[in-house]
């Protein structure tokens, strides 16, 4: 069975699209909602190209790594409709070429997890010519009108020859790990599906922990990669995955280093894969040449030889000084049928027989080319004619990653992972390897290089670095509305306290926690209009503004954890001073720190990176929790030794009523510290990847051993705080993990069902805490107003410090009024955070690790643990007695 023969006789179609169905039963698409067999595949095919007609017509689709994109793209391929495909993340590119082609029919998804077909007009405004297939950009996301014109044939022969060259079998499992716009992305779709193999259909990026979770689970065994792929696989710790169905890594989309292209070829050696290493242009459909694995460790910096079906030559350069290299031709039946300008070009047939690739080659004694320079890029500065790309290279044999770009005036170069004071070590290496002048060189020291979506260099921006351009506004100026993308990232420049903030950042690779981020969501709310789901893993490139609305609006939405954490710091405080008695705080406090803790430092795949965070958030909650109970420590003897080591739980005397006062932070610095040292453990580290949502939820099992007093261990009264309600942390860890209603319903009963009995005789505490822990779950957002969120954000990341003076402040004023107690400890609390968060923005000579502890304090740990019913909060005396400290 084909789709389609009956209702198209005749039409010109791509054959592997019109062939789905032959492959029957097995999976085409797995994706994280289910699996989609090849007969499923066709058969929504079939549906879809029925509906798009008979009557050839463009189509423009918003590309995205969806099924339903996959579908209708793949509808109209077998159908015989020219698709124009465009990047799906960047609106303003989309509405440019609508303005410019006029499509008939236009594909985008509403916003609301559906997708539209706009059918403008029942017949096409274009003459279409028969061989037209797709139209793709060369020019990223700008919206440029020109675009490459492929016919049917130059799809299916590139297809077949990357099928041919890569081994690819109906049992492999592709990842989606590029943009399906992108012709290299494009090509692994189609390549995949003309041999019956499966589809990871995913737009996790490689750094996320869940898409290594998804490979893994979906038994992948090849991915895609351009440079900018692997510098996240680094990031992600990927020499140390265990990738068990693995087969093999390509990479192209730009010269990969030949030292990297070797360690990853040697990787793959030693782990059982191989490395291909892939050149091409969207005019040759996606590929034109390959390395064969065998070469990647001897080879590193070859092209490789042409793909199954095309061949190369090299045409003399009179301008180039090297004899036997040349321009790089390459001809084959992928080769573009032309360019379009205009829809009137879609009328055109071939006008392109070969295709000039602008690159420099040489062909060497074992058959092999090798990219030596690209005319294109070519600059000419002070009659000197310089190639960035050799620039780059030679920057990478000095162990600098840099990208280079110039104008007739200047070399502009961006580099990643340097200090300021390289700039100039740097900038002497280049006018002395380019002979120019050290004016004549600009170095930029960048966070991350500029990238385009697909990961390629972004080199408009590099060039654009050496133009002046707005600074951000100094500390605590209000930065002025707005929310294009360059705002976006002075906000988040200001709020993170970051120099060269770029849109390929997100707040967790910039470096925020959970204190920064109570600041940035309220700012983005505002700015955007809408706080958009999983923001903080989001590029600021991917971050959109709502529609504005008629009548401009006060109402907001305020984060459930941020909500959590400035009610509870309220009601904490509230009933030490006996202003209200609403209790149980603290313990939604534990779930909220389990479940930021999942989200802030387990957000990496890389087991370094995530262990350096768990420590940094620890240190975060132990320096100015000791040095405040320090300087209390010396003012009088209201605390001992054993709180200053936030150890009382363990080393303080039984009787002593005010080793109460810090039980939550010292709970929860020596669960951060036992969670941080399982980090360590490799093997752990892998569970917790393999088992994102399991190991959480194993680990609340095992806490609820000492929460039910089970296997002779000490009673919960003479135990450690931690010990005692480690399973609620463990509990909001699986909370964040928990990606689908089942597993959040299993939760959310895992806590309804092991709260109770935890406070005997005190039914109210629990309910709350069961009621708190319900609205983490299931209630992303709640409704707000603007002041809401303002005050909600003030306690919330000034709760350490509320905690920590409100003991000492309000007995001063109690005496007088327990109501003015109650707010004086609150704003004393708030002006102290303000007071140290402004002292450190004024000592930049302070060390880096020291301003991050008192300016990144993580505020999903500071809460203080309520009172045991009945007690009142200790006023005068610190040898008050009575009463057990051991009960939570």
């Amino acid at each position: 069975m084909t789709v389609l023969p009956d209702l198209f006789p005749g039409t010109t179609s791509v054959p592997f699209a019109l062939g789905l169905a032959a492959h029957g039963d097995r999976t085409a698409v797995i994706t994280a909602d289910g699996r989609v067999s090849y007969a499923q595949l066709a058969a929504r095919v079939n549906a879809t190209a029925r509906r798009l007609g008979a009557e050839r017509r463009l189509v423009l689709l918003v590309g995205a790594n969806t099924l339903d994109a996959l579908v209708i793209h793949l509808a109209a391929l077998a159908a015989g409709h020219p698709v124009l495909l465009v990047p799906g993340d960047h609106p303003e590119a989309v509405q440019s070429l609508i303005d410019a082609y006029d499509p008939d029919i236009v594909a985008r998804p509403d916003g609301g997890g559906q997708w539209l077909l706009d059918e403008r007009r029942p017949v096409s405004a274009h003459t279409l010519h028969p061989d037209l297939a797709l139209l793709l950009s060369t020019s990223g996301s700008t919206g440029s009108p020109k675009l490459v014109r492929l016919s049917h044939e130059n799809l299916q022969s590139n297809a077949e020859s990357i099928a041919q060259y890569l081994g690819i079998r109906d049992t492999d499992r592709a990842a989606t790990t590029l943009p399906m716009h992108y012709c290299y992305g494009l090509s692994v779709i189609h390549s995949h599906l003309l041999r019956g193999a499966g589809l990871i259909l995913t737009g996790l990026s490689v750094a996320d922990s869940c898409f290594w979770e998804l490979f893994r689970t979906c038994r992948g065994t090849a991915f895609a990669g351009v440079p900018y792929t692997f510098d996240l696989l680094d990031r992600a710790g990927f020499a140390d995955m265990e990738l068990p169905h693995l087969r093999y890594v390509t990479q192209a989309g730009g010269r990969l280093a030949p030292e990297r292209v070797r360690r990853y070829a040697a990787l793959g050696h030693t782990a059982g894969w191989d490395l291909f290493v892939m050149y091409g242009q969207t005019e040759a459909t996606a590929r034109m040449a390959y390395l064969p694995p065998e070469f990647a460790e001897t080879r590193p910096e070859a092209a490789g030889i042409p793909v199954p079906g095309g061949s190369f030559r090299l045409d003399p350069l009179p301008d180039w000084p090297e004899e036997d290299t040349g321009e790089l031709v390459y001809t084959g039946p992928n080769v573009m049928l032309g360019y379009a300008h205009t829809p009137q070009d879609l009328a055109l047939g071939r006008t392109t027989t070969e295709l000039h690739t602008g690159d420099i080659a040489r062909l060497t004694p074992g058959g092999l080319y090798e990219i030596v320079g690209r005319q294109s890029r070519f600059v000419k500065i002070l009659g000197l004619r310089i190639d960035p790309a050799q620039v780059e290279t030679m920057l990478s044999r000095h162990g600098v990653t840099a990208l280079c770009a110039g104008d007739d005036e200047h070399l502009a170069i961006a580099v990643a992972g340097a200090r300021e004071t390289d700039a100039r070590r740097i900038r002497r290496l280049v006018a002395d390897e380019c002979g120019l002048p050290a004016r004549a060189v600009r170095v930029h020291i960048v966070a991350d290089l500029p990238r385009l979506p697909t990961g390629k260099p972004d080199y408009p921006a590099v060039r654009a670095l050496s133009r002046p351009a707005p600074t951000a506004p100094p500390p605590g100026h209000t930065l002025p509305p707005g929310n294009s993308r360059g705002d976006l990232c002075l906000l988040y420049a200001e709020v993170l306290d970051r120099a060269n903030v770029t849109e390929d950042g997100s707040f967790v690779s910039l470096g925020g926690d959970s204190l920064s981020y109570v600041e940035m969501s309220l700012h983005l709310e505002e700015r955007l209009g809408h706080l958009p789901a999983n923001w903080h893993t989001t590029p600021i490139r991917d971050l959109r503004a709502s529609e504005p609305p008629a009548r401009p609006s006060r109402t907001r939405v305020l984060e459930t954890s941020v909500a959590l954490r400035a009610l509870a710091i309220f009601c904490i405080v509230g009933s030490h001073i006996h202003v209200f008695g609403i209790k149980g705080g603290a313990h939604i406090l534990l779930a909220v720190a389990g479940y930021n803790f999942a989200r802030f430092h387990l957000t990496t795949a890389d087991r370094r990176e995530r262990v350096r965070r768990a420590w940094a958030g620890i240190a975060r909650v132990v320096v100015p929790s000791m040095t405040w109970i320090g300087f209390v420590l010396l003012l009088n003897d209201d605390y001992t030794l054993a709180n200053l080591l936030l150890l009382d739980s363990v080393l303080g005397p039984e009787d002593l009523k005010t080793g109460m006062h810090f039980w939550f932070i010292e709970a929860l610095v020596q669960i951060l510290i036992a969670a941080a040292a399982l980090l360590c453990f490799p093997l752990a580290d892998r569970m917790e990847r393999r088992f994102p949502y399991a190991l959480p939820l194993g680990l609340a099992a095992l806490g609820l051993l000492t929460r039910y007093d089970l296997v002779g261990l000490p009673a919960r009264a003479e135990m450690p705080d931690a010990v005692t309600v480690f399973w609620l942390f463990a509990l909001g860890w699986a909370a964040a993990k928990a990606g689908s209603v089942r597993r959040r319903l299993l939760v959310t009963v895992s806590a309804l069902a092991t709260v109770p009995g935890f406070f005997p005789g005190d039914p109210g505490r629990e309910v709350i805490i069961m009621a708190g822990f319900a609205l983490l779950v299931w209630v992303p957002t709640l409704p707000s107003r603007e002041r809401v969120n303002q005050v909600a954000g003030l306690l919330a990341t000034s709760s350490l410090y509320i905690y920590l003076t409100h003991w000492q402040i309000f007995p001063l004023i109690d005496g007088y009024s327990r109501h003015l107690a109650f707010l004086a400890a609150l704003l004393f609390g708030v002006a102290y955070a303000a007071g140290v968060s402004r002292l450190s923005k004024l000592l930049p000579t302070l060390p880096s690790l020291a301003s991050s502890v008192w300016r990144e304090r993580d505020s999903t740990v500071f809460r203080p643990r309520a009172t045991q019913l009945g007690t009142p909060p200790v006023r005068c005396s610190s040898r008050s007695r009575g009463g057990s400290r051991r009960h939570p």
